[in-house]
């Protein structure tokens, strides 16, 4: 008769665990930190291509990787490895220089390049980027999207409960090579419609927000609350795709409120450009 196998005494459990517990933490980290990472967006800088609420997949591999690839920014390295630049037009995620916060804008100067703009419209390089009017963006009115804008607009709202929607001013605005991208444009006033020309320094970029009077991006120094000239280094991923969207209406206490607040039609969106 063969003797019963012997059960695993409770350390040999415990380290079983354990080993477990670190093998999972592990894998999560290296996801997190090389493959992908969740994003929401705080605010409507982005609008109309991202709202408030939605939440972005960030993909950590397109242009290698520095400390702020990293949860808690370790282990603490200086420079990138395995390095790129992102090409003109595609939404990135990056580190405040000064706050500390992630933040997200659109890639429109690379290092070399000279960027202006005179009554709004960009000049890259010498050349204004072409602008067409393509109709007003329409955002539905939540309590995310409660229709804000910005000092000398006048909020236009269409439709009637839940359909109601806010339209804004805006333009497709086209890339040398052809990407383009929409863009609100809710005033003729705004002091960052007119910025003189810059040439972005080495290892630096400019961004800026599709919603482009209500950003404080490069065209904005630090100390006016903007984002400077962003280092390369502070580059944190390239947002992909939209995997939850939300109108601010559910509460966590109400499960089932997760899912009428869910805007479904914003699901599995890519944003970053219209290519060609």
């Amino acid at each position: 008769m063969s003797r019963p196998r012997a059960r695993k005494s409770r350390p040999q459990e415990r380290g079983s665990l354990l080993r477990l517990v670190v093998t999972v933490a592990i894998i999560a980290w290296a996801i997190r930190s090389f493959v992908f990472a969740p994003f929401s967006i705080p605010s409507g800088s982005m609008l109309s291509t991202l709202y408030i609420g939605d939440y972005l997949i960030v993909e950590k591999w397109p242009y290698g990787f520095s400390r702020y690839s990293f949860p808690l920014d370790f282990p603490p390295f200086t420079g990138r490895f395995l390095s790129r630049l992102p090409e003109r037009g595609d939404v990135i995620v990056f580190r405040h220089p000064d706050a500390g916060e992630d933040l997200i804008k659109r890639v429109i100067g690379l290092p070399g390049d000279t960027v202006e703009l005179r009554d709004g419209s960009v000049i890259l390089n010498g050349r204004p980027l072409a602008r067409d009017e393509v109709g007003p963006a329409q955002v539905a009115v939540s309590r995310n999207s409660p229709c804000r804008v910005v000092d000398g607009a006048t909020p236009v709202v269409r439709g009637s409960g839940n359909g109601r929607v806010c339209l804004y001013p805006s333009y497709r605005e086209t890339l040398p090579g052809g990407r383009s991208y929409r863009v609100i444009d809710q005033v003729n006033t705004s002091v960052a419609d007119n910025f003189p020309a810059v040439k972005v320094p080495p290892g630096r970029l400019f961004l800026m927000g599709d919603n482009r009077d209500d950003s404080l991006d490069s065209r904005y120094s630090i100390a006016e609350g903007g984002v400077g000239m962003v280092p390369i280094d502070h580059v944190v991923g390239r947002a992909a795709i939209i995997f939850w969207s939300t109108d601010g209406s559910s509460s966590y206490v109400r499960p089932w409120t997760w899912f009428t607040a869910l805007r479904a039609d914003r699901i599995g969106n890519g944003f970053s450009t219209d290519r060609p």
